[in-house]
This record gives structure tokens, sequence and C-alpha cells, in this order.
């Protein structure tokens, strides 16, 4: 699978993963290794235990994903989101995406330890659907997510 293969939200997270890749780790591996960790399908979620603070690539997948939400929102409306997220050590949590004063994405977490999609169209589908969102978001409160 080439990057010219993907979705453009699938392409913005791998642009993501890579972004983040100061070691030079996944330099030169194909796009779909990148992708896999955002992988957890309902056998691979019951081996992943929910004891203790989400691990750390666990927080970096919740990270890198809505970051590519955010970059997506403002490729498509010009308007930068920042996103917040609040986590418990127990896996739950919110994460918020702000434009402006605007909220445009406000997203439970539940069992963060166990975040992923269970396909790779479910991944592109959930995160091109939390853009779309928050774009009409963006295109009815303009002059909220304008403001500072």
């Amino acid at each position: 699978m080439g990057e010219t293969d993907l979705a453009p939200f699938l392409k913005e997270l791998v642009r993501q993963v890579r972004a983040q890749d100061t070691y030079d780790f996944w330099s030169g591996r194909p796009d779909a290794d990148l992708l896999e960790p955002f992988i957890v399908d309902k056998k691979k979620a019951r081996e992943i235990p929910v004891v203790g603070d989400p691990d750390l690539r666990t927080l970096n997948r919740i990270n890198q994903f809505y970051g590519a939400v955010s970059l997506s929102i403002e490729q498509k409306t010009g308007i930068m989101a920042t996103p917040v997220l609040q986590l418990s050590h127990e896996g739950f949590g919110r994460i918020v995406l702000v434009c402006g004063r605007l909220v445009v994405v406000s997203k439970n977490l539940r069992d963060a330890h166990r975040f992923g999609f269970p396909t790779l169209e479910k991944l592109a589908a959930d995160g091109e659907a939390l853009v779309n969102d928050a774009a009409m978001w963006i295109q009815k409160f303009n002059d909220a997510a304008q403001a500072d």
C-alpha cells in the first residue's frame, strides 16, 4: 500500500507519525507499517491489559490520531485546531479540539489502553467524520472559530 492508495486522512496520519520519528525508526518503511499500530481488532483488544497507566505508545497513537484530525481541519478550513487531552491513569478522559473559542470536537475516551480501530477503513472513516463534523461547526460559528 503506497501513499497514493491512502485516503486523505490516512495520508495526514502517516505524515504525523513520520514527523514525530526523531530517530528515523520508520524511515523507509511502508505506510502500512506505520498505520498497523492503529488497528486493534476485538481479539487484539482482549489481549491488552487495562491495569495501570496507558503505555507511552498508546498515548502517542492517541496524540497522533487527533493531531492528524487537527491538521486536516486546518487544511480543510484554514483555521488552526488545537487538541487538548485530559486522561486519567485508568484510561478514561476527554479530548477536545478547539478553534479560537469554539470546541469543534469533543470526545469521551474510555479504555484508552485499547485505543484503535478494527480496520483501516474504519480508521479513515472515523478520522474523516471528525474532520467533516468540525468543518460544519466552523462554518456555522465562524466568528467564534476565528476569535482569540
